[in-house]
């Protein structure tokens, strides 16, 4: 099986502009592809893990990866899948995510002379001439042809701003300057992002006049990847500051007993047969099943260390064996108490299981709050300094645990 045979057995590839090319090109390691990555946060979340995987899957069978970082669309902002305009961001804003977003992928993927290629886009895109862009690119574009484009028609409705309306011209440019400056061949993206992929193909070919040439063939990958990630809190991020890796590895713990198998194939580098065995599997056997999909994830992202940590914790949360020291925690200082008592509400606010007191008091009415394994329902319980000299496990919900040490 070859590595394209595998992406579609894993489900990753949902449309192609040229199938035999395309295969041929990842079979024969000769794919030079781009990813694009917008710096809309200071950290990549489980959205962009997929990206990620797929990156590392083509690297591995001999293709070059070319990383984009959005630095100069992010100045736009991609209306695909959005009711409404994305919130502006400054330069110092998307230039700091852009660095945050660098040392992750770089702990992912491999770069260096003859391997991955890292690029901002924002070295080409906010260097352009409006008029001049609007002469050498624009003229390709047809208005007629780009408001059928789904992620435009969803955004008619409520409105659609001038400036996200260039967002296609600016990542169908992205395409363009790649193959001409680094011989990319190749396009990934997420299927929201067919138009936009389509515009930069096209975009080629009309510069270039080669209607037949591999280099403007288009490939896309299934964007399961970003229906993921979301919680009630907001997304599951990669970096350990804003996910642990007790709360990440707990997030596909406890995915949906109909998504485990689906998630092993998309994110995980299990091998394919091994998948199919696995799926022959007893249904009692699916705990074991998310077991080995959070382990796999937790490790790709934070090392196999804390992997571990992270499996012995919520075995001991949940199994009553192994050590509860690495779940998330915090330490209450001096200024947290009055009189050296803390209520509940508020230290339910420390955990961050909750942004108000009014918000904790409806936790624990609605029953989502325990302390030791013990229910609460009170909502003026008090807590002593000394209740805290072995730690307390606050418990929100099913899913989220904090232990409260002084």
């Amino acid at each position: 099986m070859g590595i394209f045979e595998e992406l579609q057995a894993r489900g990753l590839i949902a449309q192609v502009t040229d199938n035999d090319e395309i295969r041929n090109l990842v079979n024969s390691g000769c794919a030079k592809f781009y990813i694009g990555f917008d710096p809309t946060a200071d950290s990549l979340h489980v959205g962009h893990f997929m990206a990620l995987c797929l990156m590392k899957r083509l690297q591995m069978a001999g293709n070059q990866p070319i990383v984009v970082i959005g630095g100069g669309t992010g100045h736009v902002g991609d209306p695909s899948g959005r009711t409404d305009m994305r919130s502006m961001m400054t330069k110092e804003i998307i230039d700091h995510n852009c660095e945050c977003f660098k040392k992750q992928m770089e702990k992912f993927i491999e770069f260096g002379e003859g391997k991955a290629i890292m690029v901002n886009n924002a070295d080409w895109l906010l260097k352009l001439n409006y008029i001049e862009l609007l002469r050498e690119v624009g003229a390709c574009f047809s208005v007629n042809n780009m408001l059928r484009a789904e992620c435009y028609k969803q955004r008619m409705e409520k409105g659609l701003s001038f400036l996200e309306f260039n967002y296609m011209i600016m990542q169908a440019y992205d395409f363009y300057y790649l193959h001409q400056n680094y011989g990319c061949n190749m396009q990934f993206g997420g299927d929201d992002q067919w138009s936009n992929m389509l515009a930069g193909t096209e975009l080629i070919r009309k510069k270039t006049g080669d209607d037949s040439f591999a280099m403007t063939i288009t490939l896309l990958m299934n964007s399961e990847g970003k229906k993921m990630g979301k919680t009630a809190k907001g997304a599951v991020w990669l970096d350990p500051d804003k996910t642990s890796p007790f709360e990440f590895y707990q997030y596909w713990r406890n995915v949906d007993d109909a998504d485990v198998m689906k998630c092993i194939k998309l994110l995980t580098f299990i091998p394919i047969e091994q998948i199919d065995e696995m799926n022959r599997w007893e249904d009692i056997r699916i705990n074991e099943k998310k077991e080995i999909l959070a382990y796999e994830l937790t490790k790709m992202i934070h090392g196999d260390d804390e992997a571990q940590k992270a499996q012995a914790s919520a075995r001991a949360l949940f199994g009553g064996s192994g050590d509860s020291a690495d779940m998330p925690s915090i330490k209450l200082e001096e200024s947290d108490f009055a009189d050296n008592k803390i209520s509940i509400l508020d230290l339910l606010i420390k955990c961050n299981f909750s942004s108000s007191r009014g918000e904790a008091k409806r936790l624990i009415q609605q029953g989502g709050i325990s302390v030791n394994n013990n229910p609460v329902s009170d909502t003026q319980t008090i807590y002593s300094k000394s209740d805290f000299a072995d730690g307390l496990k606050v418990k929100k919900g099913k899913k989220h645990f904090c232990k409260v040490t002084l």
